[in-house]
């Protein structure tokens, strides 16, 4: 197992190479000169000359990139311009507010879709399936940043039932002590209920959002490869050798369907770590996202390399999980040692 783990990191390192040589090259083709942004409308040419060569930008090309690279070895991503703080800690103190609300909205969409597509598939043509393909369509046609306004306006600005979109916590609320990163975590850690109800309350509109988006996903895979499953010959076998209902659709058909399934949930996941960026905007949720589109207006290299450096670790290190969590699914498709 461990052999593979190695094998597998080790092939990820030619992917991460393209992602910074890319990453470099697409950020100094963005429109725009940094320098000038930092020196502001009345900046003379002196000062905007002058914060260039403090950026490094009065360099070729080659020569910013190698330092790019001395300075990446050297566990030094750079310094936000913007904020006048290291990329590195940026990232690792806005990571455990997108990983919360990813991780919130991703839970909500399994417990809803895979039992949805599940009934849809061994009840097809009946109202539980037309209810899986509306939601479906209606999560794949529905923008994300449309869908949280809308929730904002109905349930914040009209019936009053939600907080203000202000972030993690009304600003009555201090945040929790540092522990975990996660609020709802935290807060429970230091028994500070009221916190805690304050920050589920905070995270309830911006999980549906984006909920309501994964769910297409997952319904749709669940209910095709349910579908494919029952019909096997074994699950006829299995229906014939008297086996109860619940035994053959959850421990035969649902444990064979859940492979592509759980190929589906991995790449939602990755894709909503990217992807929450509107969300977050929508409702000033400080994650890594709404830090990387700042960065991006200011023309801000190094948190931009930064974002999608740590998207691209994140993923190898979501692959992994995945492949190591096929074998214990299925035991055909077990990782050797």
């Amino acid at each position: 197992m461990l052999t593979t783990i190695l094998k597998r990191l080790l092939g990820a390192i030619p992917n991460l190479i393209g992602v910074v040589v890319v990453t470099f090259l697409l950020t100094r083709a963005l429109p725009g000169d940094p320098a000038a942004f930092f020196a502001g409308g009345a900046g003379t040419a002196e000062a905007v000359e002058e914060i260039r060569k403090k950026l490094g930008l009065d360099k070729s090309l080659p020569e910013q990139f190698i330092v790019y690279v001395r300075d990446l070895a050297r566990g030094d991503w750079g310094m936000s311009h913007a904020t006048g703080q290291p990329v590195l800690t940026e990232l690792t103190t806005r990571l455990p507010a997108s990983l919360e609300l990813t991780l919130a909205a991703l839970l909500l969409a399994v417990i809803i879709a895979i039992p949805l597509g599940i009934l849809a598939a061994t009840r097809p043509g009946s109202w539980v399936d037309h209810l899986c393909r509306g939601i479906a369509t209606a999560g794949v046609s529905l923008p994300t940043f449309f869908t949280g306004l809308l929730l904002a306006y109905i349930f914040y600005f009209l019936l009053g039932w939600a907080p203000a979109p202000l972030g993690r916590l009304d600003p009555y609320l201090s945040a929790p002590p540092l522990v975990t990163g996660f609020y709802l975590i935290d807060s429970l850690i230091a028994r500070d209920f009221p916190v805690f109800v304050g920050a589920l309350k905070q995270l309830i509109l911006p999980t549906i959002t984006l909920a309501l988006f994964v769910l297409a996903p997952l319904a749709r895979m669940t209910r095709a490869s349910m579908l494919g499953v029952l019909s096997a010959d074994f699950i006829r076998t299995a229906r014939a050798s008297g086996l109860a209902p619940r035994t053959v659709l959850f421990s035969y058909a649902f444990r064979n369907a859940l492979l592509p399934v759980m190929t589906t949930l991995g790449m939602v996941f990755s894709f909503l770590l990217g992807s929450n960026v509107l969300v977050e905007k929508v409702f000033a949720w400080p994650g890594i996202g709404s830090f990387a589109i700042e960065a991006l207006v200011a023309s801000d290299y190094a948190p931009v390399q930064g974002f999608v450096l740590s998207m691209a670790l994140l993923y190898v290190l979501l692959n992994l999980s995945i492949d190591i969590a096929y074998g214990f699914v299925d035991p055909r498709m077990k990782i050797e040692n």
